[in-house]
């Protein structure tokens, strides 16, 4: 997603202790969920799935509070402000993935699964070694989408608390960080859903609400807006692709490059894969991806309203100038239409994503350690469901002090790569596994490593080597340029690679797997024959 960097000190805008009250009325309502939620959390099935209770609807509503990131919110409404069509393609990219995940691969996963992504890749190729790169590839996702959300919850205090020093900054991530642990630690999958779920309405319903009073401030007329937005910056090129990424044939390919990634790599992020677990049958995960894609679609085409309100109510200068750029668009545009209010609103709502996000990272990266290392390879599948919902607790608590800690390091500092490798990961490494060990009977174990230790290591490498590292005004080291891969997504380059190391560790691999398992796996998918079934209670 779209990062939200850190700060530099400026004019205090809104009132803050409007925006405290209202975001600790947040955490006390979604406090009293959770503690409801925990009561039923029994077996592993209850911990790390919801039971499997949720429907549809449900899911798929807190399927879209665990995609839109309030970095997504903030840096895509910044983006169409500024840039104006180019910003826009972020919207696009987001929303087209879900086609990806909803055709190839919501039913066939909810079939052959049974809490993580290890399960359906491990299914007929050999569980130790498959199950660990599995683990290592969802807990590097999970864990820089992390560090990029934390670090943003710091960028996002000085404009909305009116806290610019870094200690202040620090102690917001901390509380963060550990509301965070407080919520998987007692609630699980069903407390981190309806956290979810609450946050979902809550942000599409004040982005509705400020596109509708953003709309009747120019008579509902679309037109009159990108006219006053055009007006406003003085140049129709905000209308025109190209402002972003249209100056030379780098940033050319490196859009290609980053929408192969956006669209790829959604169905390979393991948090939105471990979703289609927590309901009971396969059509109700087709379900979740349709509502998520309603509600999802929806919010993206209010950003385009609020991008280009944003661009003719505030000003590309205003914006710029303000505390943390263009993310700061958003809550400018909210202060403008409704005053400290309104501002406190979506305040609360940048922070209840932030908190909702994080938390079902830490579930997803929780359930990968305690179910594929310790349940299948350390126990060799003889761990009870206790023993697994101990260590998932027990890693939830690591996990959450690593972020914190990972997110105080990162302040100042350009995240856009945590971001970036988040989702290059996933889409290199996690999703041609997925599609091969699915659709292509002659895939094998060796294939399964290739692609994921090459789809994993190709990405961190030339991201390391990229200008988001160093060698530009925005790389994370200054001072020092050991850059000589020239974009700053490199998905154009490990996806196809991730791709052809599988086929190639396949076909030259004279270990050939089990055809009776390769049979089983196909019919389990397609037909959900033996798949999980929902837990009753």
């Amino acid at each position: 997603m779209v990062p939200v960097p850190a700060a530099a000190p400026a004019a205090q805008v809104g009132n803050p202790w409007i925006n405290i009250g209202i975001f600790g009325l947040f955490v006390v309502v979604t406090l009293v969920v959770v503690l409801r939620a925990s009561r039923n959390n029994k077996t592993a099935a209850d911990y790390l799935a919801g039971g499997r209770a949720f429907t549809g609807g449900q899911n798929g509503t807190a399927i879209a509070g665990d995609y839109l990131s309030a970095a997504s919110f903030l840096g895509i409404v910044g983006a169409i402000a500024i840039y104006g069509y180019d910003g826009f393609l972020y919207s696009i990219g987001f929303l087209v993935a879900w086609l990806v995940a909803l055709l190839l691969v919501a039913e066939l996963l909810r079939n052959t699964g049974k809490f993580t992504m290890a399960d359906v890749l491990s299914f007929r190729l050999k569980q130790k070694p498959v199950r660990i790169a599995a683990s290592i590839t969802t807990l590097a996702v999970c864990l820089f989408y992390l560090l990029a959300q934390m670090a943003g919850a710091g960028g996002l205090v000085s404009l909305l608390l009116g806290i610019s020093d870094k200690a202040g900054q620090s102690v917001v991530i901390i509380v963060v960080g550990a509301l965070m642990i407080f919520y998987v630690l007692m609630g699980g999958m069903k407390g981190t859903t309806w956290v979810q779920i609450i946050k979902a309405c809550l942000l599409i319903a004040g982005a509705f609400v400020m596109t509708v009073w953003a709309l009747a401030m120019h008579g509902f007329d679309f037109n009159a807006l990108l006219g006053a937005a055009v007006e406003k910056a003085g140049t129709e090129k905000i209308l025109d692709p190209g402002q972003q990424y249209g100056k030379s044939i780098t940033t050319k390919i490196d859009f290609l490059s980053l929408g192969l990634a956006l669209v790829l790599g959604t169905a390979g992020l393991p948090h939105v894969l471990m979703r289609f677990y927590t309901v009971p049958t396969a059509k109700e995960a087709r379900k979740s991806v349709v509502w998520a894609i309603w509600l999802i679609g929806a919010f993206y085409l209010f950003t385009l309203v609020l991008g280009y309100a944003a661009g003719a109510l505030i000003g590309v200068d205003a914006i710029k100038a303000a505390p943390g750029g263009q993310n700061s668009a958003a809550p400018l545009l909210a202060y403008h239409l409704g005053g400290s209010v309104l501002l406190g609103i979506i305040a609360a709502v940048a922070f209840a994503t932030i908190l909702a996000v994080v938390a079902g990272l830490a579930i997803t990266a929780a359930a990968s350690f305690s179910h594929d290392i310790y349940g299948s390879v350390i126990k060799k599948g003889k761990a009870t469901s206790e023993q697994e919902v101990k260590v998932a607790r027990r890693t939830v608590i690591v996990i959450g002090l690593v972020a914190i800690v990972g997110g105080i390091g990162a302040q100042g500092q350009n995240v856009a790569f945590l971001v970036a490798l988040a989702f290059a990961v996933a889409a290199s490494a996690n999703l041609p596994t997925i599609l091969y060990s699915l659709f292509w009977k002659r895939f094998t174990t060796r294939g399964a490593l290739w692609s994921m230790y090459g789809g994993l290591g190709s990405a961190l490498i030339l991201i390391i080597f990229s200008p988001v590292m160093s060698g530009a005004a925005t790389s994370m080291i200054q001072g020092v340029n050991f850059a000589w891969f020239p974009l700053a997504n490199p998905g154009i380059v490990s996806i196809p690679l991730a791709f052809f190391l599988g086929w190639l560790g396949s076909i030259t691999d004279k270990n050939t797997e089990d055809p009776v398992k390769a049979a089983e796996m196909e019919v389990r998918s397609l037909t959900g024959i033996g798949a999980e079934a929902p837990v009753d209670h």
